[in-house]
């Protein structure tokens, strides 16, 4: 069960990195991650304080979850490894 949990952590990380991917925000969001994954911890607190206020507006489940997974650095990393994997194979498709 636990590696079903672990799955669904990555699925989630690897969900949010393709949507800044699509929206093409990838070099600012690992510019921004980059400085803030050694205070990931206070940043997912601040989440969860202004999460009753933003909820009003986005669905609260995926917003907690995020707000969870970012307590973690390795998380913040695998999150910038999965947006420089999705650049990388545009380049390459690119030429």
């Amino acid at each position: 069960m636990m590696q079903e949990l672990e799955l669904t952590e990555k699925d989630h990380i690897k969900n949010l990195a393709r949507r800044i991917f699509d929206h093409g925000f990838s070099i600012p969001a690992i510019l921004f991650l980059e400085m803030m994954k050694y205070v990931s911890f206070l940043g997912s607190q601040t989440m969860v304080f202004f999460g009753p206020f933003l909820t009003v507006f986005i669905k609260s489940d995926p917003y907690y979850k995020m707000a969870e997974l970012m307590e973690d650095k390795n998380n913040v990393e695998f999150l910038m490894l999965e947006i420089e994997k999705l650049e990388s194979e545009k380049k390459a498709q690119n030429g």
